[in-house]
């Protein structure tokens, strides 16, 4: 994955994927970007019914919403392990002290995952696996969802018509119902708007008794703001 980083600095003339200054995937100035917020409750205005307490990360803006762009849309996959930090410290805060949980990813549909070529949340996903294993926290992947029919495009619609275009969208694997049951599971997310893919997501999962703890993202968007309720 380096190597492909490095042919896409070359061909790019050598680029952050943040702050687009000349030079490597991803600067110091920008590396430290995520290292420094503090996670946040990003509770969405007005909250969806049934949508788990969900934590940010940092706010969807300047450099970091760039980099999220850059690893899902434009495969710099060298971006999959900051990020993957950047998600641990949301996961260990919606934890609230506990020392394991399952991290359940939204999934995308199977033609976006062709299309980009890679799936970058189970890659940030796995990579917040790594780096919470290694902090004796035991936390595991869980694939339990999958997406059912296919929702138009979320982009520009209004939280209502969002609300009513994902109902349904997602499934729980009948495999995973007992797996699952009666464990500590997180959502996770790249984003969270207006909490309407995540508030789906949830009831997917509960409707086949598996309580969902709260959800871990790496961005809410900049017209959610941070809370501590």
């Amino acid at each position: 994955m380096r190597g492909w980083d490095g042919f896409v600095d070359l061909v790019l003339g050598g680029r952050c994927a943040g702050c687009a200054r000349p030079g490597v995937t991803l600067c110091g100035r920008c590396r430290r970007l995520l290292t420094g917020p503090t996670p946040f409750r990003a509770w969405p205005d007005p909250p969806p019914p049934g949508l788990a307490p969900p934590t940010a990360a940092a706010p969807y803006a300047g450099e970091l919403r760039n980099l999220i762009v850059a690893h899902k849309e434009h495969a710099r996959y060298g971006l999959a392990r900051p990020l993957g930090g950047l998600l641990t410290d949301a996961v260990r805060v919606a934890l609230e002290g506990r020392g394991a949980a399952w991290l359940c990813p939204v999934p995308s549909l199977r033609a976006t995952v062709r299309q980009r070529g890679h799936d970058p949340l189970r890659r940030i996903t796995d990579s917040a696996v790594r780096s919470l294993r290694r902090q004796g926290i035991h936390v595991r992947r869980a694939d339990a969802l999958q997406v059912v029919g296919r929702p138009d495009d979320q982009a520009g619609l209004s939280a209502e018509r969002r609300t009513a275009n994902l109902e349904g969208a997602f499934r729980l694997r009948s495999r995973w119902a007992e797996t699952l049951s009666g464990q500590p599971v997180l959502l996770v997310d790249d984003v969270i708007t207006t909490g309407s893919t995540l508030r789906e997501a949830c009831r997917a999962l509960e409707s086949g008794g598996i309580e969902v703890l709260g959800c871990a993202l790496l961005a809410a968007t900049a017209r959610r703001h941070p809370s501590g309720s």
